[in-house]
C-alpha cells in the first residue's frame, strides 16, 4: 500500500524525509542540551552575541505562559491535524507541501516535549538590537510598553516552524502559477 501511494505521489517521500529530519535534529539537539547545558545553563559561543543557554519553557512561543496546559496540548494536537490536512490536500504543489512539512516537523518536536516533559527545551540565545517602545495610550487601550535586548531563547523546532511560515507567506505572495492555471482552465458558459 505505501509503495502505491509513493508511486502516485512521488514527493511524499520528500515530505516524510523533511518531517523526520526536522524532528530528529530537534530531538537530538534537545537531548544534547539536557546533557551538556542543563548543569551549566549558559555557554558563550560568539561572545555575548550568541550563547547556548538552557531554558525549560512551560508556556508557548517566546515564553508566554498558559494556565490550562491540557487545553493548550489539545489545541496543539488540533493544529497538527489541521497542518496534516493542508499538507496532504495540497500535496500536488511541492513548495507549499515542503513548507507545511517543515512546520509539521517542528510542531511535532515541541509537542513531543510537552507530552513527555510538560515543557519545551530551548537553548539558542541571540543578542537582538535594542527595542524600546514606551508606554502609551491609543483610543481606549493602555499599552504598558515593551523592551527587548535579547531574542527569546529558541530551539530547532521553533526555527523550523518559523522557516515554514516564511515559506508559506513567500509562496502565497510570489507564486501565481497555480492561480494562472486555474483561471485559464475555466470555460465560459455559452448561451
Amino acid at each position: 500500500m505505501p509503495n502505491k501511494l509513493f508511486l502516485r505521489y512521488p514527493q511524499l517521500k520528500s515530505i516524510f524525509v523533511i518531517i523526520f529530519s526536522v524532528l530528529f535534529l530537534d530531538q537530538i539537539t534537545k537531548v544534547l542540551a539536557r546533557v551538556y547545558l542543563e548543569p551549566v545553563h549558559s555557554v558563550s559561543v560568539i561572545g555575548n552575541f550568541f550563547r547556548l543557554t538552557y531554558v525549560e519553557n512551560p508556556g508557548i512561543a517566546f515564553g508566554i505562559r498558559i494556565d490550562n496546559k491540557v487545553f493548550f496540548t489539545i489545541l496543539s494536537i488540533v493544529a497538527v491535524v489541521v497542518i496534516f490536512y493542508y499538507l496532504f490536500s495540497l500535496r500536488e504543489r511541492k513548495g507549499i507541501s515542503y513548507a507545511f512539512a517543515t512546520i509539521l516537523g517542528g510542531a511535532f518536536g515541541n509537542l513531543i516535549d510537552r507530552f513527555f516533559y510538560g515543557r519545551v527545551v530551548d537553548f539558542m540565545d541571540f543578542e537582538f538590537f535594542n527595542i524600546h517602545i514606551p508606554p502609551f495610550k491609543f483610543l481606549f487601550f493602555n499599552f504598558s510598553g515593551y523592551s527587548m535586548d535579547r531574542w527569546p531563547v529558541f530551539n530547532v523546532a521553533d526555527m523550523a516552524v518559523s522557516l515554514g511560515m516564511i515559506m508559506v507567506i513567500a509562496i502565497a505572495v510570489f507564486d501565481n502559477d497555480e492561480q494562472k492555471e486555474t483561471s485559464t482552465d475555466v470555460v465560459p458558459e455559452q448561451d
